[in-house]
């Protein structure tokens, strides 16, 4: 198992270097630049040339590439005299429209976009397992076919959709609950919790569709196995055999989707958080998207990259205990 987590901490590495130098390289060398954004419209060339300078941009690709590294692991400092950047560990660059350092930004945005994306997966594994198992043991009955014909329509039901169709119906007209303003876990959880319920629901719709189909197919396979006939002929419980041998087997492939997922929700999720006005990384992204903020947008890039490869890495110490059959 420690070789094993070895080598899969060693993959982990390799792909977020490589994600970052292939983000970095298409970032840095299209025809955008950078300084100019820095500068403004009313940019002389002395004062570009001298943001350049200042940024690092006049080094050639491999040094800018190499001092980006080597800040994530030490830190740097961008510029020289009383105009000198320090950039703490870890650094991931510096946002000269925000003017403060990207990893700040990010972590200011973290919270709120952790909240929407752990709450929402909540309610989307317990939504979607739920009507996928129940589907798959009533193979072929009218709650099979009900519940796959809703979760076909919720699956083909954009997000912005479903969440415009839920202010309209819970907000403006049955005034059900607050229009969603992040409140702090720590300062009022239960303000918390009902100010993400919205945007919760509209992300667990769609999930909860997708993962309902999932897990039916993968239950129904499950569940033809020899092993699983085996244990039904030795007299035990129904429950037994549906949850302790065909639920935990039948979950893999749910798992790697989850994993997926969170990790991608994790960074952001632009569309749910611009709707509803809420202050993530997601809607950090689509700002800096819109300014053309490069270093934001390196950054948000290489935090979702790490999301997913650690949820990976995760899913893949997880198969051992979901299913000990990957054990031999």
């Amino acid at each position: 198992m420690i070789l094993y987590l070895a080598r899969r901490l060693l993959a982990v590495t390799g792909v977020l270097v490589a994600v970052a130098a292939v983000t970095f390289t298409i970032f840095y060398v299209l025809p955008s630049d950078p300084a100019a954004a820095a500068c403004g419209k009313a940019c002389s060339v002395e004062r570009l040339a001298a943001i350049r300078a200042h940024m690092g941009l006049d080094q050639p690709l491999w040094r800018q590439f190499a001092d980006f590294v080597t800040g994530i692991f030490t830190g740097r400092t961008m510029g020289s005299g009383r105009y000198a950047l320090h950039c703490a560990f870890p650094c991931l660059g510096y946002s000269y429209e925000n003017s403060e350092a990207v990893w700040d930004l990010l972590m200011d945005r973290l919270p709120v976009s952790a909240s929407l994306a752990l709450g929402a997966s909540v309610l989307w594994l317990a939504l979607g397992l739920g009507a996928g198992v129940t589907a798959a043991l009533r193979k072929d009955t009218l709650t099979d076919r009900a519940l796959m014909t809703g979760a076909v329509a919720a699956a083909s039901l954009p997000v912005y959709f479903t969440s415009m169709m839920l202010i309209y119906g819970l907000i403006r007209t049955a005034g059900l609950l607050p229009y969603p303003q992040y409140v702090p876990l720590t300062g009022d959880p239960v303000h918390w919790a009902s100010n993400l319920l919205l945007p919760w629901l509209a992300l667990a719709v769609l999930y909860a569709a997708m993962y309902a189909r999932q897990s039916r197919s993968s239950m129904i396979e499950t569940m033809a196995e020899p092993y699983i006939r085996t244990a039904r002929a030795k007299g035990l419980p129904r429950r037994t055999v549906v949850v302790k041998h065909g639920l935990r087997a039948g979950m893999t492939p749910v798992l790697t989707l989850f994993g997926m997922d969170l990790g991608g929700l994790l960074a952001g999720a632009v569309i749910t958080e611009s709707i509803f006005g809420l202050p993530g990384i997601g809607r950090l992204f689509y700002g800096a998207l819109s300014t053309g903020d490069q270093p934001v947008i390196l950054g948000v890039t290489l935090l979702a990259a790490a999301f997913i490869v650690v949820a990976n890495l995760a899913v893949d110490l997880l198969y051992a205990v979901v299913d000990p059959r990957v054990r031999y």
